[in-house]
C-alpha cells in the first residue's frame, strides 16, 4: 500500500537522507562511548565508567527512534558498519587515548551529532515534518546538554 502521510516522495527521501546521517553519527558515537567505557582507566574511573554507561544506553535507545523514523517515512535505514563508516562525521579512534583525551572526542562527537541533528531539523522544517523536527530538536537538545557536561570535566 503507498504511503501517503502528506510528505511527497522527495521530501521524504531528502529528511531521510539526512536521518541516516544522524543514524551513523549516533551509533558510531554509541560503539565510541562504549569502547571508552571499557577501557577508561585513572583517578576517573569510577566516575567516566558510570557516566559512559549512561551515555551509550542513551545513544543505543536514540539509534533505534531514529531508525524507526526512516521507516516511517517509507525509506530503508542503514544498518551495516559501511553504511556508517560512509555516512558518519565522527571520526574512528582505534587506540585508547587518556581519560582526557576521551572526553575531549566524547565532546567532539555529541557536538557533531548536534550540527548533524540540527541540519536534519533544516530538512523537516522545510518540508513541514513536525515529527522529524521534533525527534532532532530533541537530539539536539541530549547532544548539547551532554557535551557541555563532559566539557565541564575538563576545566
Amino acid at each position: 500500500m503507498a504511503i501517503d502521510i502528506g510528505i511527497n516522495k522527495k521530501d521524504r527521501e531528502t529528511i531521510a537522507k539526512n536521518l541516516s546521517k544522524l543514524l551513523a553519527d549516533t551509533y558510531s558515537l554509541y560503539l565510541k562511548t562504549h569502547s571508552f567505557h571499557w577501557n577508561v582507566t585513572g583517578s576517573m574511573f569510577n566516575t567516566l565508567h558510570l557516566m559512559f554507561e549512561t551515555q551509550y544506553n542513551e545513544l543505543w535507545t536514540a539509534a533505534d527512534v531514529i531508525a524507526e523514523r526512516i521507516r516511517a517515512l517509507d525509506v530503508y535505514a542503514p544498518g551495516s558498519y559501511t553504511q556508517f563508516g560512509k555516512l558518519t562525521s565522527i571520526a574512528e579512534e582505534t587506540g585508547v587515548p587518556d581519560w582526557k583525551g576521551m572526553v575531549e572526542q566524547l565532546v567532539d562527537g555529541h557536538e557533531a551529532v548536534a550540527r548533524t541533528a540540527r541540519e536534519t531539523f533544516r530538512a523537516a522544517d522545510k518540508a513541514d515534518d513536525q515529527p522529524t523536527a521534533d525527534l532532532a530538536t530533541q537530539r539536539m537538545q541530549q547532544h548539547e546538554k551532554t557535551a557541555w557536561m563532559l566539557r565541564s570535566l575538563l576545566r
